[in-house]
């Protein structure tokens, strides 16, 4: 298979200070590979647990197991996170969230068999079913989002959260201080200041995540509008949405 590879020596993988090498077309590896798939349980139904921005499966565990014992439950990571294979990763495809959400419907196509497929999404894999559902109707039988936003910012009557002045100064700081955004911001986010712990894990998760990756993902993230998308959504929806969400108000859930 023919591959266009460019080379990014101003980037880095990870947090190493060296040169990048992206390939231009899909390589040749497995789903379970790509999105570090792993099931756990049996039932009749599946259960497809999505996490969010700077996460990973690993977000899921004290939750998972308890519906194991009566589905059988999928875990993955989204391409450039947690134990995916970056490999996979490569900036055309994920422009927008549409390239997350065929990998979402090759992953449900290989591994969810021919039950019920209930999609559980926090934060912006919530926008990423929508879309795998527009592309493929039918396929999921219900969805439920935890705090989820077709759109962050602010637009006339509608309260995104944010100002396009917000948005761009946060996609500043992420693009001149990757690390030190995350380690700034994580607490804030987790919003559990009882617990500081909680921030803490938020921020190594983050810090874990490739920069180059979380930088795109974010501006695809939070500069993206859905709206449109999430009105054409026929199946059955169930919404999470904190009260006290510094992401996403409450007026968007509602």
């Amino acid at each position: 298979m023919p591959l266009t590879v460019i080379i990014s020596s101003h980037h880095h993988y990870g947090m190493h200070n060296r040169p990048v090498a992206w390939l231009f077309s899909e390589p040749d590896m497995s789903v379970q590979q790509r999105n570090n798939v792993n099931i756990v349980g049996d039932g009749p139904a599946t259960l497809i647990f999505a996490h969010g921005f700077g996460c990973d499966q690993h977000m899921w565990r004290f939750m998972a197991p308890h519906f194991a014992e009566r589905f059988k439950v999928i875990l993955f990571d989204l391409v450039g996170s947690g134990d995916s294979d970056v490999s996979a990763w490569y900036p055309h495809k994920y422009a927008s969230l549409k390239g997350y959400a065929s990998d979402l419907l090759e992953l449900v196509d290989e591994f969810a068999g021919n039950g019920p497929v209930v999609h559980v999404g926090h934060s912006v894999s919530c926008m990423i079913a929508v879309l795998a559902e527009l592309q493929s109707p039918g396929r999921f039988d219900g969805h439920i989002m935890v705090g989820p936003s077709p759109h962050y910012l602010n637009d006339g009557d509608y309260v995104g959260g944010f100002t396009r002045a917000d948005i761009d100064s946060l996609l500043e700081t992420l693009e001149s201080n990757y690390l030190g955004w995350s380690s700034t911001m994580a607490p804030t986010l987790m919003g559990a200041s009882d617990r500081p712990e909680l921030g803490e894990e938020l921020a190594s998760s983050f810090c874990r995540t490739n920069a180059e990756i979380a930088r795109q993902f974010a501006r695809v993230t939070f500069l993206s509008d859905h709206r449109a998308d999430v009105a054409k959504l026929k199946s059955k929806t169930l919404i999470m949405q904190s009260s006290d969400d510094l992401v996403v108000p409450v007026q968007v859930g509602e």
